[in-house]
């Protein structure tokens, strides 16, 4: 049952990073791969499709209401999970700056004076 669950948690956290599993089927001499409808979904389609589901609702579960209300038009939980992440540490050129600020800030720390090691 340990194992399971590992899977399990492993499986639905590579949903959160790497997006949902949609349904797909050839069609064509060329060979086009087009999303299937859900009547067309089998056993393994629906139960890949539910971890976005459960993966959803783990995310959901873990905020208060104003995070929720920043997330609620999202269906994916990988949409979700990196609306939170801007949210919380900011677009990747925000943390650039961040990280510009604080090394400056490093750079130029000094001892005063009047200050002991």
């Amino acid at each position: 049952m340990h194992d399971f669950i590992m899977v399990e948690d492993s499986e639905l956290w590579d949903v959160i990073c790497d997006g949902p599993f949609i349904p797909t089927k050839t069609s064509g001499d060329l060979v086009v791969t087009i999303p299937k409808t859900r009547k067309e979904f089998n056993d393994a389609d629906c139960k890949a499709i539910e971890k976005n589901f459960r993966a959803k609702k783990i995310l959901v579960c873990g905020i208060g209401p104003d995070e929720y209300n920043r997330i609620s038009a999202f269906q994916y939980a990988k949409e979700i999970w990196e609306a939170l992440q801007t949210a919380h540490e900011g677009t990747t050129q925000v943390k650039q700056s961040k990280i510009d600020m604080l090394t400056i800030e490093n750079e130029l720390f000094r001892m005063k004076d009047d200050e002991s090691i």
